[in-house]
């Protein structure tokens, strides 16, 4: 809608609930127009965070036997409905070589009467299957012993070093790139590209100096877990570069929610999938997590099914932001120019714009107060003292002060009030 005189776009007319928040102080809009991103964080961490990890339960185990399965699936039967899918092995390295790449949980020889497990490769995983397959085991005849084929180090005893690392790169990436969204709107593909790749080399060489050198978390790795985390922090942050072209400033709900709240729970760090409910369970297939520390554990320990998945997983996330960036800035540019054409505004805008003007007054006000007058030109000027008198006398005029809207000038009431006794006294002194 345009003006036919100027031919300039009218400004529509805001509801009621635009213009009574128009009116609040430009601090406090813009304090409540952020307020959503603490309800959203506490929302999510309880519907993602405390409803996966509140009571992790074994669901289809893959359990491992080298030899016939029928008379163990029959005694798991009985010691523990559904908790174990039994896969048969013809050999014992077979048998090991899949407890090490993950495939199954653990894996029994009954001739040996041993139960192999890695817990490198899941800590949780080591230390529970055993206790729920004994009981069947000890109902065969067999008193089962435990091999540990990958044990964790001394500097590594529960196996988090990997979630947490896991943790850092995928927060380090979504924060470069989101901060990108909110603030790099004008910035070419080739600048935001350049921002994600740097600043994926510097995160990443800081985490792995501080995880190995400087904590001692790690030993050794450095050069494969730096190019790892570099990977993976720049498809991180290209595909949240991608999609800040649509969710605009609030670009940290969809990078928070893919890339901290689903994959976090889902990535088996804390839990394998076994242990998770629906749909973490089926989301370790596809979150950055699980590509992330199966990496890791590969490089670490020398255990999971190796980096073609990852390397996968991190491709594709790095082509889907790739794909989105470059459909993106069309569609943000459509939606300026709409948004133009309608003279619409947002209520951040708006509040912007007020918070500026306000802070405008107020530094002019804090000048005039110290004897100085700022010009158009911006240059600052004394006042002569014999005008000083008028300009304290101008600006020192009693305010109402208001709980929301605050002083005539936007200042607090005990600033109000110090800088009408502070007034006085000059009156009083000349």
């Amino acid at each position: 809608m345009t003006s036919p005189a100027s031919n300039t776009p009218l400004k529509p007319e805001v509801n009621a609930y635009r213009r009574w928040y128009s009116s609040l102080h430009p601090s406090l809009q813009l304090i409540g127009l952020q307020l959503w991103l603490p309800l959203f964080f506490i929302v999510a961490f309880c519907l993602c965070y405390v409803a996966a990890f509140h009571a992790p339960h074994a669901h289809d185990v893959p359990v491992g036997i080298v030899g016939s399965a029928e008379q163990f699936d029959a005694a798991l039967a009985g010691t523990a409905p559904g908790v174990i899918d039994v896969q048969s092995f013809t050999t014992v390295d077979d048998a090991k070589n899949a407890v090490l790449s993950g495939r199954v949980a653990v894996a029994v020889d009954p001739a040996s009467s041993t139960i192999f497990k890695a817990s490198a490769h899941q800590y949780q995983v080591a230390a529970l299957v055993p206790v729920i397959v004994t009981p069947a085991l000890q109902s065969l005849g067999i008193t089962p012993s435990t091999v540990d084929l990958a044990p964790l180090p001394p500097y590594d005893e529960y196996g988090t070093v990997s979630m947490y690392l896991m943790l850092a790169w995928c927060i380090g990436g979504y924060m470069v790139a989101m901060f990108i969204g909110l603030m790099g709107a004008p910035l070419r593909h080739r600048s935001r590209m350049a921002v994600i790749v740097v600043g994926g080399a510097l995160i990443s060489l800081i985490t792995n100096v501080l995880a190995g050198p400087v904590v001692g978390a790690v030993e050794g790795h450095f050069g494969a877990l730096f190019l790892i985390a570099w990977g993976w922090i720049v498809a991180v942050g290209l595909a949240v570069n991608g999609l800040s072209y649509f969710a605009g400033r609030f670009i940290a709900v969809p990078a928070m929610v893919i890339f901290v709240f689903l994959s976090m729970p889902s990535s088996g760090a804390a839990y394998p999938s076994w242990f998770m409910p629906e749909p973490f369970a089926w989301l370790n297939n596809v979150v950055v997590g699980s590509g992330i520390t199966e990496m890791l554990k590969r490089e670490l320990y020398g255990v999971g099914p190796g980096f073609s998945r990852g390397i996968i997983m991190m491709v594709a996330y790095a082509a889907v932001g790739l794909v989105l960036m470059f459909v993106g800035k069309p569609y943000l540019e459509w939606r300026r120019v709409r948004r133009v054409l309608s003279g619409r505004t947002t209520m951040f805008a708006d509040a912007n714009n007020a918070n500026r003007e306000f802070l405008t007054r107020e530094r002019d006000e804090i000048l005039e107060r110290h004897g100085l007058l700022r010009t158009e030109t911006g240059t600052i000027h004394t006042i002569p003292v014999d005008e000083r008198q008028s300009v304290n006398g101008d600006i020192d005029e009693p305010t109402a002060p208001g709980m929301f809207l605050g002083t005539t000038g936007g200042l607090e009431p005990e600033q109000a009030s110090a800088r009408a006794h502070g007034s006085g006294g000059t009156h009083d002194e000349q």
